[in-house]
């Protein structure tokens, strides 16, 4: 290389280390010696002290190496000065050292330092062959779906539309139709489909067509992350990113081998030579939780031999981080998919009115039989849907309830399946209340509140009232999961007020087609209490409940009326709904305008805990523009319930139509209702989870 050639070069490096403060800068000794073999990952920066290396009495030294490496002396030398004439040496004299592409062949380039005395005599040469290698392990760290090549922020994750980092999806699907098995505990991958579920990662290289002698690549996971995250690695490759269907025609299941695991915390992993891609299938096995953030760092290390006997070191690393996507619940005003019920031997009417609520408006419904549910009919309380979602792939996934009656084994027996998922949360040192029901477990749709947005909703559960000592509690495993997951912050209302404790039987959520989107249904003694006066004042005090349901339950609006036990008890109520009421417009940034009151009563059963008096309206399915309420059997008026027309009155405005079905016999009895005893499958949002302002 010219005089001319080498102030370019030394122009260039000096640009780089300016404007790039993030290169990676390697120490490394020059030796005077020994001839010395450095394999460089370009990329980085080698930095070698020229005064540590010298002989004895160097007072000058001078630098020559081939064309394709790049050199540089810190303090920087002035652009005048001929590289190949001796340069004063300094105490502090650094050579820093690059290369641009890699190496075609092993040793394939030369950088040599030579050190002069007082006289300009020479006192030794230090020489260095140099291999350059290319190496990245890479992840579609921008969201695109697509792997990219070498992102700067592979390595870390921000939230929001401008933010970065992979993702993670656990692998709670099962491959299998029978003798089921979630695949996240499978040994292996058992069905080549099962790829799709898990996150491409690519090591790509460029080189010679091996790496000197002792080299190797390592891929390493720490201790903490290990029980998180399971790798596994294609035996194929190829100059592009292999694709999925591409695999699905070719591959076998034994060209996936495990490369990390709880029990493999670090593996070698072949270097191929030339220009090649290896992919890597990255499988998340557990959620976020108390116990994890649900952030997964993977290493990719180039060890370098050192002495005979001892262990190699580290010369490089790159990382990649994933974030595991969070489960995310669906609010009522997502189109539904599916709806589930159960059949009973008691609940034919029930069922009637259900299959002509959903089938007539186009959807699908799923009824599990007596031998599945064996006698169990609360579908709402065993389990909630929701699903997980990342830019390559996205899928349901039911969350298990801990109350284990006779629905326990549904949701994994009949829904886990190909691109259906499970979780569970097993409170075991904990007592399992009915709070812990899913009846108890909401969540609101979109709401802003003070200026934040919470455009996946927020999660809404019951508790014990604040000052309780005694009080019922939704287990804290299943709460601490729900917390961990971020991404639709749960509020706690008061429910333990009620005898069977959920949310579910003073509130819902309905759709609107004004801005705002929903109303909040709220059940309402006051409202109740105002109607049934109306009536009387109207001349209709003699109006009988619950006519047809035999005598023993019939009561006129006059009785009622006249119950002033029955009016404390519900004063009692009215105040823990308005306490709640509070919480809801607080958290939800509601004004009363958003809420409608529902002419809902309660009596108090024993430890003054309260349940519906009558059908409780505000329990309901919600289908699109159809609801289907719990028919109320309230006082007759012209012939027409008195309560169903208020409902109709309160919904019609928003462009809601109002089916009442008949669950008095076999849910109302039964202390639940409509909502109680179905559930619905909704779409996800189009809102991606990963664009949240955190």
């Amino acid at each position: 290389m010219d005089v001319a050639q080498k102030k370019m070069s030394t122009t260039f490096l000096q640009k780089r280390m300016r404007l790039d403060s993030s290169v990676y800068r390697r120490t490394f000794r020059l030796d005077t010696e020994r001839t010395q073999s450095v394999l460089f990952v370009v990329g980085e920066l080698l930095e070698g002290n020229l005064n540590k290396s010298a002989p004895p009495n160097s007072k000058f030294f001078s630098v020559k190496c081939t064309s394709n490496v790049q050199f540089n002396i810190n303090p920087h030398m002035p652009q005048e000065t001929d590289p190949l004439s001796p340069m004063p040496l300094h105490e502090n004299s650094v050579l820093l050292i690059t290369m641009g592409q890699a190496s075609q062949f092993e040793n394939d380039s030369k950088l040599s330092v030579k050190y002069y005395g007082e006289n300009n005599e020479d006192l030794g040469k230090a020489v260095i062959h140099l291999t350059a290698v290319e190496i990245s392990l890479d992840v579609d760290a921008d969201r695109d779906g697509h792997v990219e090549r070498n992102n700067p922020n592979k390595g870390s994750w921000a939230w929001g539309p401008n933010g970065h980092g992979a993702i993670l999806l656990v692998n709670c699907d099962s491959e299998r139709t029978y003798g089921k098995i979630m695949d996240s505990e499978e040994k292996g991958i058992s069905r080549i489909s099962d790829l799709k579920d898990m996150s491409i990662m690519v090591l790509r290289t460029k080189g010679p067509a091996k790496l000197p002698q002792g080299y190797k690549l390592t891929m390493h996971i720490s201790q903490g992350n290990a029980e998180s995250v399971r790798v596994f690695r294609s035996r194929s490759t190829s100059g592009k990113n292999n694709t999925l269907t591409k695999l699905f025609y070719s591959a076998f299941v034994s060209d996936f081998p495990l490369v990390l695991s709880s029990e493999v915390l670090s593996q070698e992993v072949p270097y191929l030579g030339g220009i090649a891609e290896m992919n890597f299938y990255v499988e998340g096995l557990r959620f976020p939780d108390k116990d994890f953030d649900g952030l997964i760092i993977i290493n990719l290390s180039l060890l370098e031999p050192t002495s005979p006997g001892f262990p190699e070191t580290p010369i490089f690393t790159d990382k990649v981080m994933f974030r595991v996507a969070p489960w995310i619940m669906t609010p009522n005003t997502l189109k539904p998919i599916e709806v589930f019920i159960c059949s009973t031997s008691d609940n034919y009417q029930f069922l009637k009115g259900m299959r002509k609520l959903v089938q007539g408006n186009g959807y699908k419904l799923k009824v599990c039989h007596e031998y599945m549910n064996r006698g169990d009919r609360w579908m709402q309380d065993e389990l909630e849907f929701g699903y997980i979602d990342s830019p390559h792939q996205q899928f349901p996934v039911v969350l298990d309830s801990p109350r284990d009656k006779g629905l326990m084994d549904f949701p994994y027996n009949d829904l886990l399946g190909p691109d259906f998922g499970y979780v569970t949360r097993m409170a075991w040192n904990e007592v399992v209340s009915s709070l812990d029901s899913f009846g108890n477990l909401e969540v609101s749709p979109p709401v802003s509140v003070n200026g934040k947005h919470y455009p996946l909703g927020r999660i809404i559960i019951g508790v014990a009232f604040p000052t309780s000592v005694q009080g019922r509690n939704m287990t804290k495993v299943v709460q601490d999961f729900l917390w961990a997951q971020k991404v639709q912050e749960p509020i706690a209302l008061f429910s333990d007020w009620l005898y069977v404790g959920h949310v579910d039987e003073f509130m819902t959520f309905v759709p609107a087609p004004d801005q705002k989107g929903f109303r909040l249904l709220l059940a309402s003694p006051d409202s109740g209490y105002k109607l049934f006066r109306g009536l009387q004042r109207q001349g209709h005090g003699q109006a009988k409940l619950f006519e047809g349901q035999g005598e023993h339950e019939e009561i006129t609006v006059n009785e009622i009326l006249n119950d002033e036990k029955l009016q404390e008890e519900n004063n009692y109520v009215q105040s823990c709904i308005d306490w709640n009421r509070d919480v809801l417009k607080r958290e939800l940034g509601l004004d009363d305008d958003d809420i409608i009151d529902l002419p809902i009563l309660f009596k108090l059963l024993e430890e003054n805990r309260a349940v519906a008096y009558y059908p409780d309206m505000v329990n309901m399915i919600v289908l699109g523009k159809n609801l289907g309420i719990p028919k109320p059997f309230g006082p007759k008026v012209n012939g027409r319930c008195a309560l169903e027309a208020e409902m109709c009155s309160l919904m019609e405005g928003l462009g809601l139509s109002c089916t009442f079905i008949d669950d008095f016999a076999s849910y109302h009895k039964l202390l639940g209702e409509v909502h109680c005893g179905s559930n619905v499958r909704r779409q996800p949002f189009d809102f991606k989870w990963w664009n949240l302002e955190m």
